[in-house]
């Protein structure tokens, strides 16, 4: 299998992961409504890091990288739970004075938002259980060397990446068009929905 084949496969299989809704694309919209686009590529450039780090697990094969991580699963999903609960009750109290102001600090925010987006797409170790399933699947015979390892770990962050480039152009787009009522009506929509998901990954560390 040649190397751009090894990276559209690998391309297609990010897309395939980041594409379903989530808590992620949940706060990939809300940051880019609140923030903009900057903040929006922020959380979507940290999960894009996230799937990359498990692709690169999965396919080098590192066996106790993967059986470290899912050996502390419950306290991983316990801490992602915890601290999407925190942002659902942070954005659900959001107040919208002085946008402005928001976008001053959205550059200095922009590392915290994408190393915090990294973590929580980590703090999914089953993750890696599907990344070595779907690798196992792409490999050629013999495995990976380390060039097809690396184009197929580029594969999926590109693809992942493109994927939360189109989320973000596409909730940019609508975020002049709202008023402020209707933004505060987001905020409560989307910290309710944090929330709920927060609970769903403390009920899966329990």
């Amino acid at each position: 299998m040649s190397i751009s084949t090894s990276f559209l496969q690998a391309a297609g299989v990010g897309v395939a992961i980041a594409a379903p809704v989530g808590p992620m694309s949940l706060l990939c919209m809300r940051r880019t409504l609140a923030g903009g686009w900057r903040d929006g590529l922020a959380v979507g450039g940290g999960v894009a890091l996230g799937d990359a780090t498990y692709a690169l697990v999965a396919a080098l094969g590192l066996s106790g990288v993967s059986g470290f991580a899912l050996s502390y699963e419950k306290p991983l999903h316990a801490a992602a739970g915890l601290f999407l609960v925190y942002l659902g009750l942070t954005t659900f109290r959001t107040h919208h004075a002085g946008d402005d102001a928001r976008e001053v600090g959205a550059a200095r925010g922009g590392m915290r938002i994408l190393w915090t987006s990294t973590l929580l797409t980590l703090a999914n170790p089953p993750t890696i259980v599907m990344f070595a399933a779907v690798f196992t699947a792409l490999a050629p015979t013999g495995g990976f060397e380390w060039t097809g390892a690396l184009a197929t770990v580029a594969g999926v962050f590109t693809g992942s990446f493109l994927w939360w480039c189109g989320l973000v152009t596409v909730a940019g787009a609508f975020r002049h068009a709202i008023g402020r009522k209707l933004r505060i009506w987001i905020d409560r929509v989307a910290g309710a929905a944090l929330a709920a998901f927060g609970i769903v990954e403390l009920r899966r560390a329990m």
